[in-house]
C-alpha cells in the first residue's frame, strides 16, 4: 500500500487556508458545511481500512438517509427558491440540472476505459465534490439566509460514499487517504464559489437555483441503494452463490431509509421553523 497521499494532504491544507479567510467574513455556515463534508468523508478511510465481515445493511442505511435527505432538501428548499424567481425559467433550470447530472455521471463513467493516474473511484467522488461544493458556493453566497439543512443534507452521504471508496481501495492494495482530496473538495469549491454573485434578473436566478436543484436531485437519485448483482451492496455481501434472496431483504431496508431520511429533514424543518 502506497504512503499517504500528498494530494489528499494538500487539498486538506488548502481547505484550512480557504477556511481561515471565510471566518474573517463571517461565513459560518459555509464553513460548518465545508467540515461536516470533509468529516464525514474522512471518517470513512479508517472505516473501510479496518471494518471486516459484512457491512452491506451499514452501507444501505447510510445510503438511504443521505438520499432521503438530499431528494427532500432539494425539492423543499431549492425548487421553490426557482419557481419564485420565474416559474418557466426555474423548470428549464431543473430540467437541464438533471440532464447534465446525467451526462457529466456518463462521461464520468467512460473514462474508466483509459488509463489515468487517479483512481477511477477517487476522480468520480471528486467531480461529485468540487460540482457539489461550487453549487452549495453559489447557493450560499446569494442567499445568506438560508439555513444550514440543505447543505448538511446535502452532503450527508460523504460518509458512506466514503466508507465505500475505502473498502474497495484498500481491496486493491492502495492507500485511501487519497480520498482526502474529495474530502475537501467540497469546501474548496463552496468558499471559492461563495465570493460569485448572480445578476438580480429573475430569469437568471431562476435558472441557477432550478439548476442547483436539478444537480441535487440527480446526485441523490445517484447515492439511492440500489441492492441489485454488480452494485455496491452486493460488492460487500460476504455470501457466495446466489444472493438475491439477501438483496431482496436489503431492498426493504433501502426503502425504509430513503422514507426516514426524508422524514428526518421535515422534522427538522418543523423544528427550526
Amino acid at each position: 500500500m502506497s504512503r499517504f497521499s500528498l494530494a489528499g494532504g494538500a487539498a486538506a491544507g488548502i481547505l484550512t487556508l480557504l477556511s481561515g479567510l471565510a471566518a474573517t467574513v463571517g461565513a459560518w455556515k459555509l464553513l460548518g458545511i465545508s467540515w461536516v463534508a470533509f468529516a464525514a468523508m474522512a471518517l470513512g478511510i479508517p472505516l473501510g481500512r479496518h471494518t471486516l465481515g459484512d457491512r452491506s445493511w451499514a452501507l444501505v442505511w447510510g445510503y438511504g438517509l443521505a438520499a432521503g435527505a438530499m431528494v427532500t432538501s432539494a425539492a423543499v428548499f431549492l425548487v421553490p427558491q426557482a419557481i419564485a424567481h420565474d416559474a418557466n425559467f426555474g423548470g428549464f433550470g431543473v430540467a437541464l440540472g438533471l440532464l447534465v447530472g446525467f451526462a457529466g455521471h456518463t462521461v464520468g463513467h467512460r473514462l474508466a476505459h483509459y488509463d489515468l493516474p487517479l483512481d477511477r473511484t477517487v476522480a468520480e467522488l471528486s467531480a461529485h465534490a468540487f460540482s457539489a461544493g461550487l453549487i452549495i458556493g453559489i447557493v450560499y453566497g446569494n442567499m445568506p439566509d438560508l439555513g444550514p439543512i440543505l447543505g448538511l443534507a446535502i452532503v450527508s452521504h460523504k460518509g458512506p460514499a466514503g466508507y465505500a471508496a475505502a473498502r474497495r481501495l484498500v481491496s486493491n492494495g492502495r492507500d485511501p487517504t487519497v480520498l482526502l482530496l474529495p474530502a475537501a473538495g467540497v469546501g474548496i469549491a463552496a468558499i471559492v464559489a461563495s465570493l460569485i454573485q448572480l445578476p438580480a434578473a429573475p430569469a437568471v436566478r431562476g435558472v441557477v437555483f432550478g439548476f442547483a436543484a436539478g444537480i441535487f436531485l440527480h446526485v441523490a437519485m445517484d447515492f439511492l441503494p440500489r441492492c441489485e448483482i454488480g452494485s455496491d451492496v452486493h460488492e460487500l455481501l460476504t455470501v457466495t452463490g446466489d444472493a438475491h434472496d439477501l438483496l431482496d431483504q436489503l431492498r426493504v431496508h433501502a426503502v425504509l431509509s430513503t422514507g426516514l431520511g426524508g422524514i428526518a429533514v421535515f422534522i427538522v424543518w418543523v423544528v427550526v421553523a
